[in-house]
């Protein structure tokens, strides 16, 4: 079966640093990645849903590591790891902003 997301997730093999103001520190595997959301195989099971965090990317390129902050909200947990969604995205701008690029190239 075809799988339809608004946003192209990608398998990742990265590192994520997860940070919960009350709850303490982690350090992830990052599974899938995609620009709305992030899913950890090893996530903190204990934190609620709607839980604020920070996440710390480690990009390694090459004999460079860029560090990346995102905001994101525990939005499930299962047995298989957490989903986290980004803070400060919306499905509803990134489409809006998609169907204008749609009409101004017509």
């Amino acid at each position: 079966h075809m799988e339809r997301r608004l946003h192209t997730r990608h398998h990742a093999a990265t590192r994520v640093y997860l940070s919960a103001p009350g709850y303490g520190f982690w350090r992830c595997h990052a599974q899938n990645v995609s620009s709305a959301g992030v899913f950890l195989e090893d996530g903190p099971a204990e934190l609620p849903r709607g839980t604020e965090v920070e996440l710390i990317f480690a990009v390694s390129l090459g004999r460079v590591t860029r560090i990346h902050r995102r905001q994101a909200v525990v939005a499930h947990i299962s047995s298989n790891g957490t989903g986290l969604k980004m803070k400060g995205y919306s499905s509803n701008q990134n489409q809006t902003r998609s169907r204008r690029a749609a009409r101004s190239k017509a």
